[in-house]
């Protein structure tokens, strides 16, 4: 009964603002444009039919056996990911039934397609009323104005706090309905290591004797985006990204890259590498290969690799915690809602009366392969693997939400991949790694065009795909196009263009926002020059 009251209150509203709507309305002061239309392919032909040669007899009109359905009273339209798009369809049919509401889902593919497209849906008034979403998207969209806050109401007890928290801005509201969370866990394997380790320094050791055995090639491996995918080697330490105020709010001027402890872990993968024990590069591929294969004892992971992994056959179980009580990055899925929609109480009462419930969250949480945000579901859990990476992660870092940490991933990144290969000394890349991130925060590089690639590392870049690098800067020209030219040797290579030094802004192929990468292949070596047009955002190659 409290359901279709909150929902009756909301349609009320709606009803009063469409008859509202069917008064005489003011002429527009401009012309209105042509609403947009989806194509629709033609349907095929029809064969002709041939007229009767003799009239048919009348029959009499058949009663009706109902009365016609009525239209919706108003429709709610969200984009979803591949995996819950037909559970939240499964709400449609009870939706219409209960509240002549009609839902329409739309798979949108992948969860990152959807912030690409809701950036350029929502403010031209062409997005959903509801979107799917992660915690750490906020920055962007609260500052750009393209989600609204919730009230979850006496809901909220009904959700784990951490998810809670990860979804609260640092103006203290609420912006997203969680249902899953996400952390590395820490895996080992049960036919070499029996008990897991309880320090790091015990991982190396481990690792040290199985490897002396003949048994395995090395300790520990490390998947690329190294600053994620190690973060609970580098808390162990000490090491952290962003200070907190006394109110636990992130502080963008406390960049904690070059802290004690991060050049300390640092140190200790660079010389873990020097001796053999870690391979000197980040790669998911290498790093779940090894350990799927036997030949490394430990890996950290997400659920997202659990199916690989248990495909793989090897033995294996998850730790309830990390060496040294090291903390992972907490990450938070759950739905948004648009502030521009014309419905938004309609699509928060449908949030906390449809969606936030055990059923639908259990569905939700059986399909995804994440712990679920839902305390009742979460607390059945029936997964050993997902429960030890809930309690590995209890004292998760939820990934700071606010738009500096977008200025954070390549220059981190970078300054591991330069420590763990030994080209720079950790403390210098990762004094560079946090001089770079205070640059792009005070924005001394705002105006900066680059060419970040896979090329980088070969003109004088620390590392690949850093937009930030001053090497693949471009100089604009008195025509206002921008160049740059480098030297380079034979071979296939990758790029896009980026905007004041990071990734927020970036253009791929065709000029697309957030597209392809550009591709290059040299059959000699040769000199290259970049041409980049600001107005069409397409970048040409002269090659001699």
């Amino acid at each position: 009964m409290k359901r279709r009251s909150w929902i009756f209150v909301v349609l009320t509203l709606i009803t009063v603002l469409v008859f509202t709507a069917c008064s005489p309305a003011a002429a527009p002061t401009t012309a209105p444009t042509a609403p947009v239309e989806e194509p629709v392919e033609p349907a095929a032909p029809t064969e002709a039919v041939e007229e009767p040669t003799e009239p048919p007899a009348e029959e009499e009109p058949a009663e009706p056996t109902e009365a016609p359905a009525s239209e919706a009273a108003a429709t709610l339209r969200i984009w979803a990911d591949d995996t819950r798009t037909p559970i939240l369809q499964g709400l449609a049919e009870e939706f219409l039934a209960e509240y002549n509401v009609e839902l329409i889902v739309e798979d949108l593919g992948r969860v990152p397609d959807i912030r690409t497209q809701a950036i350029i849906a929502i403010p031209a008034g062409e997005g959903p009323d509801i979107y799917l979403g992660v915690h750490d998207w906020l920055g962007a969209l609260v500052e750009s104005g393209l989600v609204a806050p919730i009230d979850l109401g006496d809901k909220r007890d009904e959700f784990v706090e951490s998810a809670l928290e990860a979804f609260t801005y640092t103006d203290g509201n609420l912006y997203g309905l969680p249902y899953a969370t996400e952390n590395l866990g820490f895996f080992y394997n049960t036919e070499l290591v029996p008990e897991p380790p309880r320090t790091w320094d015990e991982v190396l050791e481990i690792g040290r004797e199985l490897k002396a055995a003949g048994q395995v090639q090395y300790a520990i491996a490390f998947a690329d985006g190294g600053g994620y995918n190690t973060l609970p080697l580098l808390t162990a330490f000490g090491g952290y990204v962003f200070g907190q105020d006394e109110n636990g709010a992130w502080n963008p001027n406390d960049v904690g890259l070059d802290s004690e402890g991060m050049i300390a872990a640092a140190q200790w993968m660079a010389d873990a590498a020097a001796e053999g024990l870690v391979p000197s590069t980040f790669d998911y591929e290498t790093a779940h290969s090894l350990f799927e294969t036997g030949q490394i004892p430990f890996l950290m992971a997400g659920p997202w690799a659990l199916d690989r992994i248990r495909a793989s056959g090897v033995p294996y179980a998850v730790a309830p915690f990390f060496p040294d009580d090291g903390v992972p990055f907490l990450g938070v899925q759950g739905f948004l809602v648009n502030p521009f929609s014309e419905n938004v109480l309609l699509a928060q009462a449908f949030l906390t009366e449809f969606v936030a419930t055990e059923e639908l969250m259990q569905e939700l949480y059986e399909t995804g392969l994440r712990p679920s945000a839902f305390k009742a579901v979460l607390e059945r859990t029936d997964d050993p693997d997902l429960a030890a990476m809930g309690e590995a992660g209890v004292n998760a870092m939820p990934m700071p939400n606010i738009p500096e940490m977008g200025s954070m991933w390549a220059a981190w990144d970078n300054g591991l991949t330069l420590a763990l290969s030994g080209e720079v000394p950790p403390e210098q890349a990762m004094s560079d790694a946090a001089e770079q991130v205070r640059a792009l925060i005070a924005g001394a590089l705002v105006g900066m065009v680059n060419l970040p690639g896979s090329y980088q590392d070969l003109v004088g870049c620390g590392a690949q795909w850093d937009p930030a690098c001053q090497a693949t800067a471009m100089e604009q020209g008195d025509d206002g196009l921008y160049r740059l030219t480098v030297e380079l040797p034979a071979g296939d290579y990758e790029f896009k263009v980026a905007l004041d030094g990071d990734w927020t802004v970036n253009y791929g192929s065709d000029g697309a926002q957030d597209g392809p990468n550009y591709a290059l292949s040299l059959d000699a070596d040769s000199t290259v020059t970049f041409v980049y047009d600001p107005e069409t955002h397409l970048v040409e190659t002269e090659i001699q």
